[in-house]
């Protein structure tokens, strides 16, 4: 899974509910287990020895808030990331100053200090992978793992062409595929515009 990739997907366990309001993937324990076992390799992207097969791995409280806690950084550093755009209306009124995300997101990613290595197989190119360079705890190995994605994406050019959706409802993030694009999927492209005939319409027959 790409950094991009994962760092919407943290990002958009924030969701419309449906019902006009906002629902959290992350609101338990329990949820937070599926999400890591939706996304396998995860935890690999942080090597330890000690890291459990991430299909036995189980969400507990403090692993939790950890994640909700890199979460709001991530968020307020999206908000950044769109201006002069709006952010979110999800969490807008409520956004971690850039100061403190940025110091959050960088201390999540040096819990777990890694060094890179550099292997040459005899048919191939170079490879580099990271290693960690001492014993680390296990519940740092994803905060780690997801603030190292962050911070590759932000510092990549995918960066660049992140929008907030504006459709009404719509709490989401998302990479532009094309330079049209206005919203993060069609069925939230047809709400707008149906809100747009609608309030066209009651300008036109007050």
């Amino acid at each position: 899974m790409s950094d991009t990739r994962l760092a919407l997907d943290l990002a958009l366990t924030v969701r419309h509910d449906g019902r006009g309001g906002v629902a959290d993937d992350l609101g338990t324990p329990e949820g937070l287990t599926t999400w890591v076992h939706e996304r396998p390799g995860l935890l690999g992207r942080v090597p330890q020895a000690d890291v459990r097969a991430v299909d036995a791995w189980e969400a507990d409280e403090e692993s939790l808030a950890a994640v909700r806690s890199l979460r709001a950084a991530v968020r307020a550093l999206f908000a950044h990331a769109v201006r002069p755009g709006e952010p979110s209306p999800a969490d807008a009124r409520d956004l971690m100053p850039v100061p403190e995300a940025l110091d959050r997101i960088n201390a999540a990613a040096a819990v777990v200090p890694t060094v890179p290595r550099l292997d040459w197989p005899d048919e191939g190119d170079p490879l580099v992978s990271h290693h960690p360079t001492g014993a680390a705890l296990h519940q740092d190995a994803l905060p780690a793992a997801l603030a190292r994605a962050v911070i590759g994406f932000l510092a990549g050019p995918d960066r660049a062409s992140l929008r907030a959706c504006h459709a009404p409802r719509c709490v989401r993030y998302f990479v532009k595929a094309h330079p049209r694009q206005e919203w993060c999927k069609p069925s939230c492209g047809n709400r707008a515009r149906v809100a747009r005939h609608h309030e066209r319409h009651r300008s036109s027959h007050p």
